[in-house]
């Protein structure tokens, strides 16, 4: 392949790392040797059983590091970064490997006093956002309250102005009998 042995290819990315990593993201961060135009990169991603493959190609940047999103949690992966220059790509970089976390709420008990800190500031999120949602239900009950009770005067109101309207406009119609049973009501409060 004579696009191999380009002059204008750049070099591999170097110092290929993985940081941030947690259960369903990771960034990937790299540095490209000096001298050369780099104006893009791409990556390949893969999971290691096989199951799935990315290719994440960016040009017009001269970003170092790319956020990779919605992994699988637990999973093993394999990345592979390539610098994009005015002619071509260069060669992939080392595979770099690595594993995302699990996503529970339980932490490792080998870090057990940073664990019971973690947990606490855990609980406490849980309390606040069940607290949250009661409010917001709390809330959204008092305006369908609202909005209930505005329906009902509005319909009492309505009716009124109905029956009024009929009986000024034609006071006995065949359909409708003088004595209306509705009317009697309201006019009895």
């Amino acid at each position: 392949d004579p696009s191999l042995a380009h002059p204008d290819r750049p070099p591999s990315p170097v110092n290929v790392t993985v940081t941030q990593l947690k259960a369903n993201s990771a960034m990937v961060s790299w540095d490209v040797p000096e001298g050369d135009v780099v104006i893009g990169y791409a990556i390949l991603q893969q999971r290691q059983d096989g199951q799935m493959q990315r290719f994440i190609r960016e040009v017009n940047t001269t970003n170092r590091a790319c956020v990779l999103w919605d992994l699988a949690e637990d999973a093993d992966y394999i990345i592979q970064v390539q610098s994009i220059g005015l002619y071509g790509e260069s060669q992939a970089s080392k595979r770099v490997h690595f594993r995302t976390l699990k996503e529970t709420d339980r932490l490792p008990s080998n870090s057990s006093n940073q664990g019971d800190i973690t947990m606490e500031g855990l609980d406490k999120d849980r309390q606040l956002q069940t607290g949250e949602i009661i409010i917001i239900v709390a809330v959204l009950l008092m305006w369908a309250a609202v909005i209930a009770l505005f329906c009902r005067q509005y319909d009492i109101i309505k009716d009124n102005d109905s029956n009024n309207n009929k009986e000024k406009t034609k006071p006995s119609s065949e359909h409708s009998t003088p004595e209306r049973p509705s009317g009697g009501l309201l006019r009895s409060k």
